[in-house]
């Protein structure tokens, strides 16, 4: 709860986050007059009902309305609706008890509406030149109301007399009576809004309107004008200028008090409404949508672009609402207290931050307020003296919020994890699938532990199990080569390269892997032709390596005849070997008989040769000539030691 005081005038702001710094105080930080009186995002219109029990709120997002009963001091229903705004729609809904009732469309984008009670008339303005009717007895709609202007904004019933009144975009009010369905007055507000201290940009139009009795009424322009009339005259009693050039939004008369409560986005200005002197003013934190005055007490609840709904206590208005009664003796408490009680503005120091900022010598001066273990200092003078003692605090600061930025967008990057020396592509597979599979929220095994499983370090770090990809098994077991491997392969690349830059760093950064996912369907479809397209692959490589050995076998073969001799023809050759080769058989025959009567030693040998026959001469130590004959005869081999004289 913060106090502030605006021409003596004590204003509580009983839903300020802020609260007083003394001990007394503190049951006050923990008050919530009516629990979860707030909306999620924006509050645009607030309103209470005509007996004080409910008060109705309107927010987003999403778009919904609130009803909070007082007597509970809690929320006793919330529905939600499809339009962000109750008068900016262009269709009306009923709701009951239950819920949602019925609805019905307007012709144009309706801005206000008002009910007439006698003749249950539902009066609908917006951006048309008609004033719809829709007769909730009869549930169908009657003529409209014509008028002159382009778009209309605003309209209200006078409570006593039951006149209508419609503002229109030129700067117009248009009065009508419901009775004769005809248009009584006109009021120029425009021309009348502009006086000597006035300065407009463009054409006053009318944005809010308000009946006072049964002959006052007040006018707001959208230049920041609020007109009070008396509805004898067409000239107004008073112009009060707000000097913000905003829009007034929201317009209540207070009669106990004769004042007049007019508020823009920006300020809540109370006034006179004779001679225009301002009672107090209140200025909320955050922009000002619309403004409820609770009957009969000094509380005001505000609607704000700010999911807090503010509710200020105004004594001097009149005392709180029956249903909220303590907080008169609160604030006789705290006006009985004569310190200041508003304490955003200061800072709380110890001794020992005094002794650095070389303050102590302010100890018992009024500049310093002693509370508990420290001081209260003007947050302007903390500044002022903090800047003095460290000039470089703001560069500290700023290097400080520099890092921060930077760590924070580290952090929104992909952060590249060292990938192992031996088969870094499937590495680098199974931590995308990994990834996957916690977006997903979805196990997949045990894909996340293999990289860290020590049963399978070995596969990341012996060599021998490289995987070869050019391999004709792994080419015909895989077939897909999809663009999820072209990028995993671009990535690997960038990745080797930056662990090769930055070896020594702890933590290397890369770029973000938000690149497009292909699906896998589009890889099964053509599953079948990927994999006759490999085959044929390898039969074109097989045919490449096979085409030498063929080119040489299929070359023809070159015979060199002897010197001394003649060719014929390949018959003599012919018969030439087969004279030979009986020849050879002759010879064995001969080498066969009587065996014993030559000194022979017999050895027996495996050869895949046929039909060969060498004969080798040398000189043994006695100085006998010997041979050593080789007979081949199909596989064995006959070793034959002779004596050349037992030949002859």
């Amino acid at each position: 709860m913060q106090v502030s005081s605006v021409n003596n005038v004590k204003i509580y702001n009983l839903s300020h986050g802020k609260s007083l710094p003394e001990v007394k105080f503190v049951l006050f930080k923990r008050i919530e007059l009516i629990q979860d009186f707030e909306m999620p995002t924006v509050c645009t219109s607030i309103r209470v009902s005509r007996d004080g029990q409910f008060i109705l709120a309107a927010g987003t997002y999403k778009p919904r309305v609130r009803c909070y009963d007082t007597y509970q001091l809690s929320l006793k229903f919330e529905r939600c609706l499809e339009s962000d705004g109750l008068c900016l729609y262009r269709y009306v809904e009923f709701h009951s008890q239950h819920g949602h009732y019925y609805k019905t469309r307007i012709p144009k984008f309706g801005r206000d509406f008002s009910y007439h009670y006698p003749s249950c008339d539902l009066y609908f303005v917006g951006a048309s030149s008609e004033v719809f009717r829709l007769n909730l007895e009869q549930g169908r709609f009657l003529n409209s109301l014509q008028t002159d202007a382009a778009e209309i904004n605003v309209c209200d019933i006078n409570p006593v007399h039951q006149l209508f009144a419609a503002g229109t975009l030129e700067g117009r009010v248009d009065c009508w009576d419901p009775r004769v369905r005809s248009r009584v007055a006109v009021l120029d507000c425009a021309l009348s809004s502009i006086t000597d201290g006035t300065e407009v940009e463009g054409l006053p139009a009318v944005s809010a309107l308000k009946f006072n009795g049964s002959l006052g009424m007040a006018v707001g322009t959208s230049t920041g004008q609020v007109l009070v009339y008396d509805l004898r005259s067409s000239r107004p009693l008073l112009v009060k200028d707000h000097y913000y050039g905003l829009p007034i939004k929201s317009l209540h008369f207070h009669n106990p008090l004769d004042l007049v409560l007019s508020a823009d986005s920006k300020i809540i200005k109370m006034w006179n409404k004779d001679n225009g002197k301002v009672f107090s003013s209140i200025e909320p934190q955050a922009n000002i949508n619309d403004v409820c005055l609770y009957p009969g007490s000094g509380m005001l609840f505000t609607a704000n672009e700010d999911p807090k709904m503010n509710t200020f206590y105004i004594p001097a208005l009149g005392p709180a609402p029956r249903w909220c009664s303590f907080l008169d003796n609160l604030t006789e408490e705290l006006e009985e207290n004569p310190e200041s009680t508003i304490y955003d503005d200061y800072k709380f120091v110890t001794r020992k931050d005094l002794e650095n900022l070389g303050l102590t010598h302010l100890i018992g001066s009024p500049l310093l307020r002693a509370y508990m273990h420290g001081f209260f200092m003007d947050i302007r003078l903390y500044h002022k003296v903090k800047t003095m003692a460290n000039p470089f605090a703001y560069e500290e600061y700023r290097k400080d919020r520099i890092r921060q930025k930077i760590e924070e967008s580290r952090a929104q990057r992909v952060q590249l994890k060292k990938l192992p020396k031996v088969n870094k592509d499937l590495a680098m597979k199974l931590m995308e699938e990994s990834e996957l599979s916690t977006k997903k929220k979805k196990k997949k095994g045990n894909v996340a532990n293999l990289l860290t499983d020590d049963r399978f370090k070995v596969m990341f770090e012996n060599p021998d199990y490289q995987v070869d990809e050019r391999s004709e098994e792994f080419r015909l077991l895989n077939p897909i080569v999809s663009k999820v491997g072209e990028k995993r392969r671009q990535k690997l690349s960038q990745i080797v390269q930056q662990e090769e830059q930055d070896e020594e760093e702890e933590e290397v950064e890369g770029r973000g892997s938000s690149d497009e996912e292909e699906s896998s369907d589009d890889d099964d479809k053509s599953w079948v032709q990927e994999v006759r397209e490999q085959r044929r692959l390898i039969r074109a490589e097989e045919n490449r390596q096979q085409e030498p050995q063929n080119q040489s076998q299929n070359q023809p073969r070159f015979y060199q005849i002897k010197a001394g001799e003649e060719f014929r023809s390949f018959g003599d050759v012919a018969r030439k070997q087969k004279m030979q080769k009986r020849q050879r058989d002759d010879n064995e025959l001969k080498l066969s008989l009587n065996d014993k009567n030559y000194d022979v030693n017999l050895l027996t040998f495996s050869s895949t040769n046929k039909n060969e026959t060498k004969m080798l001469g040398r000189r043994d130590d006695l100085g006998r000539d010997s041979f050593r004959t080789n007979l081949l005869r199909g596989s064995e081999v006959r070793y034959v030691h002779m004596n050349r004289r037992d030949i002859t």
